[in-house]
């Protein structure tokens, strides 16, 4: 079934891959506090019982065992409450089911890749069965799984499933009958359970155990299949999944109470044996039925979208700006006063503009789903390293472009690694010889700054000993012996490719193993990295990443005939200034007092060898801008205006000529179709104060 529809397929991997990250972050937090609060349990039984489901109604058994046996294990737990694991138990309960999380990942990576899936999962469930044996400490108390097979065997032909419920607390049923012939009646009752769920989390069913028992289908085709609810309120909620079920031929309802109406089966037959099986409880998190309603509106309120989809939107509105543009400024219009065509054209910009936020807001997630997998890590490595070590989180529900996030998520945990592994001190003695705490700590910080998002991954570990860096670099040749570098310089010889290799980890701290892949990842989606770091007291490492890379407010600028866009949050302001003005120094060349301080002047001209455009400081016009720690004065001819543009990347053919390092982030296209240049204010500093 597997190979069949990649729909059906999609929604599974989606799914599953959703609940994994629930149940890892659950067991975080249950492992800190030695213990599983109630919710958690169902929380967990619920989530097992949805893998377990799910995965046998893809044919994938490894996965389905798994989920099943953790399941029983919990409804165990669910029954007698947590005193039954005994405290010594504890941690190998927590071991095994983070095991289990990293075996059901390793299954679904395996199901993405197309590739077989394990055949030995004995290791992992004999884990399971002795966890189980140790908490029953009481082999008499059958396992749910026990119990539901109790009641696989088929009934005799002609018995009915009495009206009598099968447990006295559930007294209202629904009796269910499929279509004729319609096979795998089993899986259509799990189905149908499921669609139950939205609607009431609290009832039982008979057969109880139909997901994972096929011999129940002819049962079911028999007799049918019967759902009970603690109340007629309940059943009278859940008529409304039954009605839509697939292939249901008819149902009723039957009150154990009483005795069962006319049926299509016969009824007011022998009843069902005392001991008939008590049915698996197929509960959700919240028994009341009125959550349950709450929460199928929350269900409905969510819909998944492929991302291609949203790329498509994303490139069609970007089309609709251009061509708003294009329409509000065209040459045909010069020189004409139009009242009503310019008021239309604003109305047209304002909607442009609303259709552009809603499509980009889609687009937007939060980091925190990202954020909360390095918890895993911190645990991971603190246990495998021997040190203490707590990871805290700012700022989680700041919210990125997906393909952004995507993007970010391996360079984050690279850093993560890095100060785990060689950043916090190997002893807890020598933190407590620095008067550090003795647990160290790694703080993974979010903020916005209206254009950008700065991700900043900090520990209070050891530092970088910047010598050793240094020596290595100039081993390597990468550097100068006679040169006098900054602090700065040195940590960025950190990110150079093949700077570090795994053999020299131990040679100093071991920092930028991969660092240069952190940030080729990061300058593809248009951002930075920077390093800081003081000896003995840790390393920052910074990331800066625009929010998007669709569409921003540029300002136009002119030099010659060229025109240039420069993204509007790097601007301070615009002065005229006079050749008295300008001040010129030795070694920084030509520089402008603004509010008591000097800024240096880049001539776009003259950095772009360009032809045309002013050369007398008094015809053009000074654009004050500031990226990162940067802030010069660019001298171009005039403003043009702002105009809200579409980023477009430069061919490949174009980049090859490494245009980035000198300033050229992008282009555009404006409303008369000629071409923008976009620049990156950061990069034009770089490429005028380069030495080559």
């Amino acid at each position: 079934m597997g190979s069949g529809n990649d729909s059906i397929l999609d929604m599974y991997l989606y799914e599953t891959n959703t609940l994994l990250e629930q149940l890892d972050g659950i067991l975080l937090t249950a492992e800190e506090a030695d213990t599983f609060s109630e919710d958690s349990v169902n929380e967990i039984f619920r989530i097992m019982h949805t893998i377990k489901g799910s995965s046998a109604m893809m044919e994938f058994s490894s996965l389905m065992t798994v989920a099943h046996r953790i399941e029983d294990m919990f409804f165990i737990v669910r029954e007698k409450g947590m005193d039954v694991v005994p405290e010594a138990t504890r941690p190998d309960l927590f071991d095994m089911l983070f095991q289990a999380v990293d075996f059901f990942r390793g299954e679904i990576e395996k199901v993405e890749n197309d590739e077989p899936l394990s055949q030995s999962i004995d290791h992992i469930v004999a884990k399971i069965n002795s966890l189980i044996d140790k908490i029953q400490g009481n082999p008499a108390a059958p396992a749910p799984g026990e119990e539901a097979s109790a009641g696989s065997a088929p009934a005799p032909a002609a018995e009915a499933p009495a009206a009598e419920a099968v447990n006295p607390d559930y007294l209202f049923g629904i009796h269910v009958f499929f279509d004729e012939g319609s096979g795998m009646e089993n899986l259509r009752a799990f189905m149908l359970t499921n669609g139950v769920k939205d609607y009431c989390g609290d009832f039982i069913t008979f057969p109880a155990n139909v997901e994972t028992d096929p011999s129940t289908s002819d049962l079911i085709a028999d007799q049918g299949f019967l759902l009970w609810f603690r109340t007629a309120d309940d059943r009278q909620a859940a008529l409304p999944a039954v009605k839509g079920g697939a292939s249901v031929r008819e149902y009723q309802a039957v009150d154990a109470a009483k005795p069962a109406p006319s049926a299509p089966a016969p009824a007011e037959e022998p009843k069902a044996d005392a001991a008939a099986p008590k049915a698996d409880v197929k509960a959700d998190a919240s028994p009341a039925p009125k959550p349950a309603a709450g929460q199928q509106h929350a269900k409905e309120s969510l819909i998944s979208v492929n991302l291609a989809k949203l790329d498509q939107l994303m490139a069609v509105v970007s089309e609709i700006v251009i061509t708003e543009s294009m329409v509000t400024s065209s040459p045909d219009l010069k020189g004409l006063r139009l009242d009503n065509f310019t008021k239309s054209a604003r109305d047209l910009r304002k909607l442009t503009d609303d259709l552009q936020d809603v499509s980009m807001s889609l687009r937007m997630v939060p980091v925190s789903g990202t954020f909360q997998k390095m918890n895993r890590i911190v645990r991971d490595m603190s246990k495998k390293l021997g040190k203490k070590a707590k990871l805290t989180l700012i700022g989680e529900d700041t919210e990125v472009d997906k393909t952004i996030v995507d993007a970010i998520s391996d360079p984050i945990m690279h850093i993560v690694r890095n100060s785990m592994d060689h950043g916090l001190e190997e002893h807890e003695a020598d933190r407590i010889a620095a008067g550090k705490d003795p647990v160290g700590e790694v703080i993974l910080s979010a903020r916005h700054t209206g254009s950008e998002v700065i991700i900043e991954i900090k520990d209070d570990g050891q530092g970088v000993d910047t010598q050793a860096v240094l020596n290595k670099a100039i081993r390597q040749g990468l550097a100068a012996p006679d040169h006098d570098y900054s602090q700065k310089e040195i940590l960025n010889f950190l990110m150079m490719p093949g700077f570090s290799t795994n053999t020299e980890v131990t040679e100093y701290s071991g920092r930028g193993v991969g660092m240069d892949v952190v940030k080729k990842n990061v300058a593809d989606v248009g951002g930075t990295v920077t390093i800081s770091s003081e000896w003995g007291q840790g390393m920052t490492t910074t990331l800066k990443i625009p929010l998007t890379m669709a569409i921003m407010d540029g300002m136009e600028v002119a030099v010659g005939s060229s025109i240039f866009t420069i993204p509007i949050n790097t601007i301070q302001s615009s002065l005229k200034v006079t050749a008295q003005d300008v001040i010129h120094d030795p070694a920084q060349g030509e520089m402008v007092k603004i509010r008591d301080n000097f800024y240096p002047i880049i001539r776009a001209k003259e950095l772009f060898c360009m032809e045309q455009g002013c050369d007398n400081i008094e015809d053009g016009i000074l654009m004050w801008v500031e990226a990162g720690e940067h802030s010069y004065c660019l001298f171009v001819d005039e403003l043009m205006g702002e105009q809200q543009i579409v980023v477009k990347p430069m061919p490949n053919y174009i980049n090859n000529f490494g245009v980035k390092n000198y300033g050229i982030s992008g282009c555009s296209i404006l409303g008369d179709g000629s071409i923008s240049i976009i620049l990156d204010v950061m990069n034009v500093y770089a490429a005028a104060h380069s030495t080559y």
